[in-house]
């Protein structure tokens, strides 16, 4: 059963990044394919390149919440529940927000899973979601969810959110420009005879192969700057859950992490695929979006953002 929860949530994110990705592609080939490829000339590729790498990584950023619910099957709590475990999960998260003075309360979410996890989403800081999973909450002690909340509500208050996306964009841009230009160059070779049809299918194939290495490539940077945020939202959880309990929560999921057992001594074996602790060297280290939580407890501790 957790194998095809994984599947599903894994298979709707790839198809959500394809279906943006083709479509944009197709629109892109569509424009600058006969007159209006020869009057643009590349300067023109680059604009439109660069509005659809950021129209799409927009789009993406204002379907996080719902995307988040669909994959993660996160159900939002009723800030009136009477529910005595989740309202105090909804006010806890209420209080971090007011002392992160974010502008309207985000929403709060569980989803059922046994993974150590939490998250921030949204497009906006008045319009974020946060949620935890069971099993983050039956497994960690309550100044250590503070101490997660802190970080994921730093997260919102940091606005990085729009800030990855803004680079994700960039990303997407050069990605598909770079792409263009190469295989325009291959396929056709010096020519700018746009009516040329017979390269159309091998020029095809090369954008869409060019276009997967450079954002491979693109990942690198988007990886070193998550690393960063992350180090940010640390600091930011210190500041408003407290710094013993931020130390605290991040020491508990590094004791998680190397013993391999939760707090009762129950194995966690889908740990390692949260990425909670990147991996400390080797090329690996190059795609970790989250720093070593060894590297984040020393950095919190001689107060180094």
């Amino acid at each position: 059963m957790k194998f095809v929860q994984v599947a599903k949530r894994i298979t709707l994110l790839v198809l959500v990044n394809v279906l943006v990705m083709v479509t944009i592609g197709i629109i892109v080939g569509l424009l600058f394919r006969g007159p209006l490829a020869r009057m643009g000339g590349y300067e023109n590729l680059f604009v439109f390149c660069l509005i659809f790498g950021m129209g799409g990584a927009f789009i993406s950023l204002l379907l996080s919440r719902w995307m988040a619910k669909v994959m993660m099957g996160v159900q939002v709590i009723d800030p009136d529940t009477a529910d005595p475990d989740e309202q105090r999960l909804v006010q806890t998260v209420y209080h971090l927000a007011h002392a992160a003075q974010l502008p309207s309360m985000p929403e709060v979410g569980i989803y059922d899973s046994p993974e150590i996890n939490a998250f921030a989403t949204g497009p906006s800081r008045s319009r974020a979601l946060v949620a935890v999973s069971a099993g983050l909450l039956r497994q960690m002690r309550q100044y250590d969810v503070e101490g997660v909340l802190g970080h994921e509500i730093a997260h919102v208050a940091n606005g990085d959110m729009v800030t990855m996306t803004l680079i994700q964009g960039v990303v997407n841009a050069f990605a598909m420009f770079l792409a263009r230009v190469l295989a325009f160059a291959l396929s056709r070779g010096s020519s700018r005879d746009d009516d040329r049809g017979g390269n159309w299918f091998m020029e095809f194939i090369l954008i869409n192969l060019f276009q997967y290495v450079f954002m491979m490539l693109g990942y690198i940077v988007i990886a070193w700057f998550s690393r960063w945020r992350e180090f940010r939202a640390d600091a930011g959880g210190a500041r408003y859950a407290g710094r013993e309990h931020m130390l605290s929560a991040l020491k508990t999921l590094k004791a998680i992490h190397e013993g391999g057992a939760d707090l009762a001594g129950a194995q966690q074996p889908a740990f390692q695929a949260l990425k909670i602790s990147g991996k400390s060297g080797g090329i690996g280290a190059l795609f970790a979006d989250h720093p070593p939580l060894e590297e984040r407890i020393a950095r919190l501790e001689h107060g180094i953002r």
